[in-house]
């Protein structure tokens, strides 16, 4: 029996939510398809104090952030952007391009091509998110996309030298410092100042997500990626200290990330909730990890393992990370989440920053039908077919003929036979099928 201990805030409370960011994002994309930079201008002044005359760092500006960093802290970021890298080559080189004759005369084909013009959102309004410039920049270059223009919004008034960093070693090909709603209408609309792209990427607040949606058709989106979601699968063979920090480590990225304990260890669960309430006495960031805590925190006791896998896949969570005596089985069975973190020598927050998994992954139950963000995503599958004899092109032309009348596709039918007719040497009357 599956019992819920600590619940989370409701679905109503929650759609209240959603209404109110969807009303916000309209009105704010509107103007700035309206007006351009002048709009881009003035929300910038409002959400972020930050209206320069120009969006856009200098080179000197950008090298003006190296030169805030230390050589360590240099390195560590090539090191992260390596294992990306890394990991990224390896998941291209499993894509190959094909051509195959599937019957005599009749060759299919498809090519991977890279997506022109990619816009890179790096959020960092709370915090610098230095991790999320590798994770799009870097992937979408290991793809081989032609022009990356990246946007991240100002970090306590100014540029944040960590991000600019990693957005230029990472191969930005333009950086703007301008952040939010207006970033993305930016890069989907093209102003003035800030070119329009072909496909968007990056996580963000709930306002970055639904002006993806909305501008969703006009460019192309990697996913919905919302707020961060973490559920920890445990049971008796860890404690109450792991657990708890695993899960505010992930609660500290803001009010509205849900962090979720999945145990069958009733004596687990309750010593996770008081650690997690001693935790937030001494963690500096305890007053978002605290609300999202108390809002978005729930705890789930269940009492076999295939209650566990069963309700980890319903909640199909972002992150799931897997500290029980056989992880091997959660991988193995479960088929909803957006990256698996298994036993508890890992973490998310390996996945997060270093380790070389892509950290841009589906949230708000999209793990249902969707993976996160790879390189794959900036690759387009497209075909192509040739037909190299006469009566290969005779054949298909019968079958497709008799085909396109079925559905009354009379136009269709008579592209296949002319085909017929002059390459088969077949008298077939105009609209008709081929016999």
């Amino acid at each position: 029996m599956i019992r819920i201990l600590k619940p989370g805030r409701s679905l109503d409370a929650k759609a209240e939510d959603a209404a109110r960011v969807k009303a916000t994002v309209e009105g704010i994309l509107s103007d700035i398809q309206a007006r351009g930079d002048a709009a881009v201008r003035e929300y910038s002044q409002k959400f972020d104090k930050w209206a320069p005359p120009s969006f856009r760092l200098t080179q000197a500006e950008i090298e003006a952030c190296f030169a805030q960093l230390t050589s360590q802290q240099i390195e560590d970021i090539k090191f992260a952007q390596a294992q990306v890298r890394n990991f990224a080559e390896h998941q291209k080189a499993a894509l190959r391009d094909i051509e195959v004759e599937t019957l005599p005369g009749i060759v299919l084909g498809h090519k991977n091509i890279p997506i022109d013009t990619v816009g890179a959102y790096v959020p960092g309004g709370k915090y610098p998110l230095v991790a999320s410039a590798h994770m799009a920049i870097v992937t979408a270059r290991t793809a081989g996309v032609r022009r990356i223009i990246a946007c991240t919004p100002p970090f306590e008034g100014k540029p944040a030298p960590a991000v600019i960093v990693a957005m230029a070693l990472a191969g930005a090909d333009e950086i703007h410092i301008v952040g939010g709603i207006q970033a993305i209408a930016a890069m989907a609309y093209g102003t003035e100042s800030i070119p329009a792209v072909d496909f968007l990427v990056g996580p963000g607040n709930a306002y970055v997500a639904e002006a993806k949606r909305q501008v969703f058709g006009r460019v192309g989106i990697d996913l919905l990626a919302g707020p961060t979601e973490t559920l920890v699968i445990a049971d008796d063979s860890v404690d109450a200290e792991i657990c708890a920090t695993d899960l505010l480590g992930q609660a500290e990225h803001g009010p509205t990330s849900p962090a979720v304990l999945l145990t069958d260890s009733e004596k687990l669960a309750r010593e996770t909730m008081a650690e997690v309430e001693r935790l937030l006495t001494i963690l500096p960031t305890a007053p978002i990890a605290r609300q999202a805590w108390a809002d978005f925190g729930q705890v789930i006791l269940c009492d076999t393992t295939d209650e566990l896998i069963a309700e980890a896949d319903r909640i199909a969570s972002e992150h799931v990370q897997v500290m029980t005596r056989d992880p091997e089985i959660f991988l193995a069975r479960m088929t909803n989440y957006g990256a698996l973190f298994l036993g508890p020598r890992t973490n998310v927050s390996y996945g997060d920053k270093v380790i070389g998994t892509n950290h841009t992954l589906p949230t708000l139950g999209a793990a249902r039908y969707t993976g996160g963000l790879w390189v794959g995503k900036f690759l387009k599958t497209v075909t192509y077919q040739r037909v190299l004899t006469d009566a290969a092109s005779a054949m298909m032309g019968e079958y497709c003929s008799r085909l396109c009348m079925l559905e009354g596709f009379v136009g269709h039918a008579e592209q296949a036979n002319v085909r017929v007719r002059r390459y088969g040497g077949r008298n077939v009357p105009y609209g008709t099928a081929a016999e």
